[in-house]
């Protein structure tokens, strides 16, 4: 890799992805911001110093198209950050099925990691340390069947740290590398909720970390040698047994291939 790599980053319109879009855009890298909205995401790539591609992960026909939209304006991706997360207060179902958070929070990178693999130097997954609360349904997960307005979100991020060994071992021969890290409890806009419980959340939000300070240990990575580790903040840490679980991950990666249609 050269010194200024392209890296592109989903869901950097807002919260870490943003800042991490722009702190990687002044150490110097190309930056590619990838977001739904796409006001947000011009105005967001205009703020930073990158780059804008409209992506939105929430249903296989828009991450394909998503990954075309990437493939189209980055020919070759140094890295590519997996920023983009719902944490959602309630069971709501996309167009293929798929309970949402499961959908963009494990099957969109999945997907995306596949339809770019051709094109892809290394991968950095934004995970969360809440994994170790995750405990994953292969059978109900998927569609929400057991949805919890505060588990979900750990059943999601666990069911994608799961599949970043088994892209380390894909990976091995075409030196593509893959690490995940979680940049720590951050003052962002992730899991917002209304009425008394979104109130709690708002304050106790004024005490935690900005996104600029989340942002230092995945930009960190971009150019790290090294591949299938966890960081939690700057320092590597070894997985907690709950992610493992290889009989669990090996499940989730066959499921994944059929629900994406992806060898």
């Amino acid at each position: 890799m050269s010194d200024a790599l392209n890296v592109v980053v989903t869901g950097g319109n807002r919260g870490v992805g943003r800042a991490v879009a722009a702190e990687a855009a002044r150490r110097g890298h190309r930056v590619t911001i990838v977001a739904r909205r796409p006001a947000e995401g011009a105005a967001a790539a205009r703020e930073t110093g990158a780059e804008f591609v409209p992506g939105d992960l929430s249903t296989l026909s828009t991450t394909r198209a998503a990954a075309a939209g990437i493939a189209e304006a980055v020919p070759v991706v140094d890295v590519l950050v997996h920023n983009a997360a719902l944490w959602p207060s309630r069971r709501v179902l996309n167009e293929d099925g798929f309970e949402q958070a499961f959908f963009t929070n494990h099957l969109a990178p999945f997907l995306l990691n596949h339809l770019l693999e051709e094109r892809l130097r290394r991968v950095v997954q934004v995970s969360a340390g809440l994994y170790v609360m995750g405990r994953v349904d292969p059978d109900r997960t998927p569609t929400g069947d057991d949805f919890s307005p505060t588990k979900t979100y750990a059943n999601t991020k666990l069911a994608n740290l799961l599949m970043v060994p088994l892209f380390a071992e894909r990976w091995k021969e075409a030196g593509i590398t893959i690490d995940a890290v979680h940049p720590g409890v951050l003052r962002t806009g992730l899991g917002e909720r209304n009425g008394f419980q979104g109130l709690l959340l708002r304050t106790v939000k004024r005490t935690l970390k900005s996104p600029e300070a989340g942002a230092k240990p995945v930009v960190d990575l971009l150019t790290s040698e090294g591949t299938g580790r966890y960081y939690n903040g700057l320092k590597q840490r070894p997985l907690k047994p709950v992610a493992r679980n290889t009989s669990l991950a090996e499940r989730l990666w066959t499921d994944a291939q059929k629900a994406v249609n992806t060898p």
